[in-house]
């Protein structure tokens, strides 16, 4: 029976015997949403500065859309970090992707950035850390993220749906 079974029903069986989170792995979580925290107060940073990454374009509909993704993970690592759980927090993880998806579609069609200012509330010594981004870089990496973040949340959602199968079994 077991050689029949499909790659993805193995793998979801083995996700559900580590559904549950080890200490490492909430430390891991807390250091994760402490990146993102860093991360946004980077951007936070541009925005009150008016260092000239956020162009004009730069609305409340896109400070909205830019700002709600790194948000919801947040709320989905601490909460996954609360209930010491994985697969029950997967929605949330889902949810997340489809919000970083549209917001990923809307800012690259408006694309209110200019990556020549990405450096600029770094101090000097660190600026060449950045400095070689630019819009075209960024745009790539935004149309590949808006391939892979919809095969990432069908993948999540399937696997969300084959865990729950295991543990109820």
């Amino acid at each position: 029976m077991g050689a029949t079974r499909s790659w993805f029903a193995r793998h979801a069986e083995a996700e559900a015997r580590k559904d549950g989170l080890s200490l490492s792995d909430r430390a891991g979580n807390v250091v994760g949403a402490i990146a993102i925290l860093l991360a946004l107060w980077f951007f936070v940073a541009h925005q009150t500065s008016s260092t000239g990454f956020f162009t004009s374009k730069f609305g409340q509909t896109e400070a909205v859309l830019f700002y709600a993704p790194p948000l919801l993970s947040i709320i989905a690592t601490a909460a996954k970090t609360a209930v010491g759980r994985k697969n029950v927090l997967r929605p949330l993880d889902v949810a997340g992707m489809i919000l970083s998806f549209v917001a990923l579609v809307w800012v690259f069609a408006v694309f209110p950035f200019d990556f020549s200012h990405l450096a600029d509330v770094l101090p000097g010594f660190l600026r060449f850390l950045l400095q070689w981004i630019s819009n075209d870089f960024a745009r790539g990496v935004m149309a590949l993220a808006m391939i892979v973040i919809p095969v990432a949340a069908v993948y999540t959602a399937a696997l969300y749906v084959f865990v729950r199968r295991e543990l109820k079994s």
